[in-house]
């Protein structure tokens, strides 16, 4: 593990490069690499920072460190996928910009950046949790701390139920230490990341199994297990719709004086939940681009339309999309090569024919102005070959 910190800092990842060079650098990373340059820099954190110590209830030592940075870039790339999910048809997608806002401690705390630290914590705690529970850690394993009690009428506790003391424990010492800063905005991050980790507990499940005579079921043990990944940004996602903003009173902030601006902060948590996101500042506008913060705006983006198994969300895509963002919708019919009929043939060749299907989509697509469709003209029906394999 140190000879991979010193080549991570030889390679130019001090904080002073860092500094300087954010903005390049994070436009230059793809996902895997902001995944991977995120986990090696929280391991090398942690190996440097003598305040940062697990000895009373984890192995210590680079091996550890490890152990459980592959899991926490797992969960990360989990959250991100789910995060992408959720926003496939809003006008923020879950850009690649927004992976870099939470990891890179680009200064934004907006209501969609609240749902990026949630799904994010929820997906390393997560990965932490259940890969704790398949015995993939020596260290750790089901939580019996239960077995054998009474849960109520009918049921006994047993079984293995996931150990989401200990992700929610690492992932706090992985995710939380990003944050380094004392101000609202750290406040704000931290606050966000410990509602996703709540989102987890929130929607756990009981499972049980019968026991008795000839089936007759007299007894059950039960355990509590995960839910599916995608209930809980489901969870999230009604979360990030009520999301509310921190009010922050700003003649104290401004003062300079840090226990003024300590207790400024306090008094504005105070009536907020743990378990709900919060925020800052608006969203900007995310119908048009803005290179500046990252946005690529909706031209260009296919919606959905003349399905009959869309949710009703998916139905107002090309409203939401285009129409409510001063864009037109496109009408393309692509055309679509892939591998079809495949025989096998002994010994030992499969062998498959090219079949050729036109599926029509979607785009927002810049209006003409000054030029009026003729009648009985129809939309445009421009062909786009596309292979698969």
């Amino acid at each position: 593990m140190e000879y991979l910190c010193e080549k991570y800092f030889r390679l130019g990842y001090s904080t002073e490069a860092v500094v300087l060079d954010a903005e390049d650098s994070l436009a230059a990373m793809g996902p895997c690499q902001l995944l991977t340059s995120l986990v090696l820099s929280m391991c090398c954190h942690v190996l440097y920072a003598t305040a940062w110590s697990v000895n009373n209830f984890l192995m210590t030592g680079p091996k550890a460190y490890l152990t459980y940075a592959s899991s926490v870039q797992v969960g990360a790339q989990s959250g991100i996928q789910e995060c992408k999910h959720q926003f496939a048809w809003d006008r923020w997608n879950c850009p690649e910009s927004a992976l870099q806002l939470s990891t890179h401690g680009l200064r934004s705390a907006t209501r969609e950046t609240s749902f990026v630290h949630a799904i994010s914590a929820a997906g390393v705690m997560y990965t932490l949790t259940k890969n704790c529970s398949m015995g993939d850690f020596d260290n750790c394993g089901c939580d019996d701390s239960n077995i054998g009690q009474i849960g109520g009428r009918g049921w006994i506790w047993g079984g293995c139920s996931d150990n989401v003391k200990f992700g929610e424990k690492m992932s706090k010492q992985f995710v939380d230490a990003l944050e380094n800063g004392h101000d609202s905005r750290a406040a704000v991050n931290l606050h966000n990341n410990e509602a996703g980790r709540l989102a987890i507990k929130a929607t756990m499940k009981r499972a049980c199994k019968c026991h008795g005579v000839s089936g007759s079921c007299s007894v059950q043990t039960c355990w509590m297990q995960l839910s599916d990944f995608r209930d809980i940004g489901n969870y999230l996602k009604v979360k990030h719709d009520q999301a509310q903003k921190l009010e922050m009173d700003k003649r104290r902030m401004r003062s300079g004086n840090s226990a003024d601006n300590r207790g400024a902060i306090a008094d504005a948590f105070s009536s907020i939940a743990r378990t709900e996101l919060i925020y800052l500042e608006e969203s900007p506008d995310y119908c048009t681009k803005n290179k500046s913060l990252g946005l690529q705006g909706t031209e260009g983006r296919e919606c959905l339309q003349g399905e009959n198994n869309l949710s009703q969300w998916e139905r107002r895509s090309c409203r939401r999309l285009c129409h409510e963002c001063g864009l037109r919708v496109e009408e393309r019919r692509i055309e679509i090569v892939s591998s079809c009929n495949c025989k096998f043939h002994w010994c030992c060749t499969v062998k498959c024919e090219r079949c050729t299907q036109v599926v029509t989509k979607y785009y927002c697509a810049r209006r003409d102005r000054g030029r009026r469709p003729q009648k009985g003209t129809r939309k445009s029906g421009r062909r786009h070959r596309v292979q698969r394999s």
